[in-house]
């Protein structure tokens, strides 16, 4: 015997041991695994005989009017009240037949107060029920009863299953017969497929009615007493007056059921308990062969840390060799760095200069645009200060005749059009100054209000009507005052100038409401719309549909910008009802006051 099986051999007893102390940790395992696919399988199974329940209502729920409903025709009435007279009655048949395909019942027929059948829907079958009496079904006692007529079983001419509603017929308060509609139920039996999981309806007598096992079939599930047997006997619900016992190995299926409060019955599904068996033993085995393939790795993992051992010391060799490359590397990458540095210096210079230059175009922008805005401005101006010199005149000749009550008033019309002429100032300096580039908080809609007003005397103009949806509560967004009021006219003045094109109706709308956790103005006009070139180059500069005169093509793609800058965002699209619209998103500020700016303190 070797030296090397003296020193191995005692590592392998020892795997040995160790396989047989962890082997009880299967058992646990194999609790667990029954426990989790009895779960998913009762979980499954629950909601399968949810939807087979629902279904079976909704197919009783659906016919459970009908008699109270049909019971009103006043042809199936005249039957009865002249139920010898052969026209009348075969009038009777051949509306039931109609009705009976129309809802898709299987059996409608009408039943005096005897409980004679004198029309039916089969009249012309071979098994019609005309002239056959039904007196003794519950149904018809319960319907004669004045109460709805309800009942599962054999027909006695058909010799087919299915669940009867029966309903008196009444001239007032009088009874002059019954009608019952038949629900055939075999196709929900029908609708279980072929499943390793069971079926199983049982109704109050507990014999299976609706299976998807045959042999089960009017089986009784419990021990049936002696007036149950002779209430049995009596209605003859089933092909036998004495249903024989299910025999049924509770141990060997899972059973979920539910009960129908409606009809009194109960509906099971019953699961082999094989379909959690199958399962468990494979999670079983697949854990013995883990654990298995655990104590071979262990075994291999043993056998090859003597040989990490010696290739330990290669390593460190190999290691000292490496620090020493990284350490020439590190010198390498420092001067690189260092350069980079230099680089990246220059370019935030270069950046910075760029942001100069587009504050100095935005600048420009907004004084071109005023510019235009520059001849209906001055006439707004005019207006006032030629009123002003014309009540300035007259209270001087007001007070030299002592009417001093009208020469009070034409100063006062002074001084509300000297407050008008201040606001149209207002509006141009909060247009005109340089914004800072910090977000603030601003309300929206002043900053709407003063942009509409500096686009007032156009929209007036061209006779486009403003729609406006605003809250009355303040919004309050992140944004710079004039950076906002520039978007807004921007977008208020393209709105103008497609409407342009298009002949009167022209209309805005407006709509302002809080979304999340920023606001959203939607803004829409009902011209052209963008085409779908626009819609994919409206944010790029110089872009523009408009002719060299009316515009360069920079408005959507400066307020763009802006809002993008303000963590905000803008949206084009199409109206369905024709239109563009686009929308303005922006974050939401705290409530409160506006801070005051260079221009409000001046």
């Amino acid at each position: 015997m070797t030296a090397s099986a003296l020193t191995h051999r005692p590592r392998w007893r020892n795997l040995a041991l160790l396989a047989v102390l962890l082997a009880p940790l299967l058992w646990p395992l194999q609790q667990l695994a029954d426990r989790y696919y009895r779960s998913e399988l009762t979980e499954q199974n629950r909601q399968t005989l949810d939807l087979y329940v629902a279904n079976l209502l909704g197919t009783l729920n659906r016919y459970e009017v009908l008699p109270r409903i049909l019971g009103e025709l006043p042809e199936l009435r005249s039957a009865l009240h002249n139920a010898e007279v052969p026209q009348v009655r075969d009038r009777a048949n051949r509306l039931l037949r109609q009705l009976q395909q129309r809802t898709g019942a299987d059996v409608i027929y009408l039943m005096d107060t005897a409980g004679t059948t004198l029309a039916t829907s089969n009249w012309d079958a071979e098994d019609s029920f005309i002239g056959r009496n039904f007196a003794f079904r519950p149904y018809f006692r319960q319907a004669m009863e004045g109460r709805l007529g309800r009942f599962f079983g054999l027909g006695n001419t058909s010799g087919k299953r299915g669940y009867y509603f029966g309903s008196a017929v009444r001239d007032g308060d009088q009874i002059l017969g019954v009608l019952v509609v038949k629900v055939d139920l075999d196709h929900t039996e029908t609708l279980w497929g072929n499943t390793p999981e069971q079926l199983m309806v049982t109704d109050a007598f507990g014999v299976v009615i609706l299976t998807s096992r045959a042999d089960w079939r009017f089986r009784a599930s419990r021990a049936l007493s002696a007036e149950e047997r002779e209430q049995i006997a009596f209605d003859q619900p089933y092909t036998t007056l004495e249903p024989r016992d299910l025999a049924l190995n509770i141990d060997a299926w899972l059973i979920q059921s539910r009960e129908l409060k409606e009809t009194g019955w109960s509906v099971r599904i019953l699961a082999p308990i094989a379909l959690v068996e199958r399962p468990v033993r494979t999670v079983v085995a697949i854990g013995g062969a883990t654990l298995l393939a655990l104590l071979l790795l262990l075994g291999l993992l043993m056998q090859r840390r003597r040989h990490f051992l010696d290739r330990l010391a290669l390593d460190v060799q190999a290691r000292r060799e490496l620090e020493q490359r990284v350490q020439e590397r590190t010198r390498d990458l420092e001067a690189l760095n260092s350069r980079l540095k230099v680089e990246v210096l220059e370019r935030e210079q270069a950046q910075q200069e760029l942001v100069r230059a587009q504050d100095e175009l935005l600048q420009a922008g907004k004084l071109s645009a005023l510019g235009t805005m520059s001849a209906s401005i001055s006439h707004e101006l005019n207006q006032p200060l030629a009123a002003i010199r014309s009540y300035a005149d007259n209270a001087g000749v007001l007070l030299d005749q002592q009417r001093n009550a009208e020469a009070r008033d034409n100063l006062r019309l002074i001084s509300e059009l000297t407050a008008r002429m201040a606001s149209i100032i207002a509006h141009l300096r909060a247009f005109a100054r340089r914004d800072q580039h910090a977000p603030e908080r601003v309300a929206l809609q002043p900053a709407l209000d003063d942009a509409l007003a500096l686009l007032a005397k156009r929209r007036q103009a061209m006779g486009v009507e403003l729609v406006r949806d605003l809250p009355e509560a303040t919004l309050w967004v992140q944004a710079g005052e004039t950076r906002l009021r520039q978007i807004l006219a921007n977008l208020l003045a393209n709105a103008l100038d497609a409407l342009a094109e298009r002949p009167p109706v022209r209309r805005i709308w407006l709509r302002a409401e809080q979304q999340g956790k920023g606001v959203l103005l939607t803004l829409r006009d009902n011209g052209p719309g963008f085409s779908a070139e626009a819609l994919r180059r409206a944010r790029e500069p110089f872009f523009t549909t408009k002719t060299s005169a009316q515009g360069l093509g920079l408005g959507l793609a400066i307020c763009d910008t802006l809002v993008r800058a303000l963590g905000g965002e803008l949206s084009l699209a199409n109206h369905p009802d024709g239109g563009a619209q686009l929308g303005l998103f922006l974050r939401s500020a705290e409530p409160g006051a506006a801070f005051p700016t260079e221009d409000h303190l001046q």
